[in-house]
């Protein structure tokens, strides 16, 4: 059976998208409608260019150079979870040739109740060396809000990983208005500190770079006005969030 994925774009040079410099892929496809997203253009699967895996990983390997640096490949999104099959055999076949593996997901596709999915996850998580995971909101229906889904499955996810001993880097985005908050982040550090394998956490402060999409594609912009946060107010959630051991 011939894998094929449904790919946004590729980006040779990542250098945010987990250890060393890295080869991201971009999938098509996404669950969520994040206030904030900046790739409004990767929600559907619309214009998607087709590709086997084994060419997206042979397109990879040209920039093994790279990897010296202790990079590797990224998965992002979209959300690479809604092409759970395409994502696993792609990284079985890095890890045949030693590349490592990252995975940047919101982990929202994951329901412990329900096997198949379970399944799913666990053989991908046989190749994955490391999981980029995004937590949008700790409160359920601020997460709601500001994704238009739940958290549970996110934060039941997070604990699988733990659970299962696999290492992840914990993303958060500081939004003014939603997440710039002292309780929800000193709720969200009680949380990561449930979690066994998290090996960082990075704040992400909101920006505007991708409300062009949104002009371009004529979906409104729901932040429009919402600042970005000030280096003080970065700092500070660093700290409650243990990134950082003082705010001075």
């Amino acid at each position: 059976m011939i894998m094929v994925g449904k790919i946004h774009s590729f980006f040779a040079g990542g250098t945010v998208d987990g250890p060393g410099i890295r080869y991201v892929i971009f999938l098509k496809g996404c669950p969520l409608r994040c206030l904030y997203c900046h790739n409004p253009d990767t929600w559907t699967q619309d214009n998607a260019e087709i590709y086997e895996a084994k060419d997206v990983v042979n397109e990879a390997l040209r920039y093994k150079g790279y990897f010296k640096t202790g990079g590797g490949v990224t998965i992002s999104g979209g959300e690479p979870l809604v092409q759970i099959d395409f994502v696993t055999e792609v990284f079985k076949l890095l890890k045949e040739q030693n590349v490592h593996t990252a995975l940047d997901t919101s982990g929202i596709i994951f329901d412990k109740n329900n096997p198949e999915v379970v399944a799913k996850i666990d053989e991908l998580l046989k190749y994955t060396d490391l999981v980029l995971l995004d937590i949008k909101h700790i409160d359920n229906q601020k997460h709601i809000e500001l994704t238009s889904k739940p958290n549970v499955n996110v934060l039941a996810f997070a604990k699988y990983l733990s659970d299962n001993n696999k290492h992840m880097w914990i993303r958060h985005v500081l939004v003014p208005g939603y997440t710039l908050n002292d309780e929800y982040l000193v709720k969200t550090k009680e949380f990561i500190d449930t979690l066994k394998t998290v090996d960082k956490i990075e704040v992400l402060p909101y920006h505007t770079m991708g409300i062009v999409k949104y002009q371009n594609l004529g979906i409104p912009y729901r932040l429009d006005g919402v600042r970005t946060p000030t280096k003080e107010e970065v700092r500070h959630a660093k700290y409650l969030l243990g990134v950082i051991k003082d705010v001075a």
